[in-house]
């Protein structure tokens, strides 16, 4: 796994070919970023299938429930199948949006 910092987050991204084993290994990790606000990149995958992305379902349940974001870039995933409870963006600049969104609206306290 390839990990990048940036001021308010992390990026993850996977170096091998599996998008199934690399949500697996993030959810046995989790640990490790649960304090951070995180930004998973699957770009790589390109289309995948709704189930493949559910698998990072409980990721992102964890990351709220830590009061922190966690969005996964893909350009390829159609928005409007995807579930509300994971946030799909198609470039960094648009995670990096919406994690400073949710911080000022938790900020806020909502």
């Amino acid at each position: 796994m390839k990990t990048e910092e940036k001021d308010n987050y992390i990026i993850l991204s996977d170096e091998k070919d599996d998008v199934e084993d690399f949500a697996n290994y993030l959810t046995r990790i989790q640990d490790r970023f649960k304090d951070q606000n995180v930004v998973i990149d699957i770009q790589k995958y390109g289309e995948l299938k709704l189930d493949q992305l559910l698998m990072f379902l409980k990721l992102s349940f964890a990351h709220r429930k830590g009061k922190k974001s966690l969005v996964i870039v893909n350009d390829t995933i159609n928005i409007d199948a995807v579930p509300e409870e994971i946030h799909v963006v198609p470039t960094y600049q648009e995670a990096e949006d919406l994690i400073g969104l949710e911080e000022i609206e938790r900020d806020l306290g909502f």
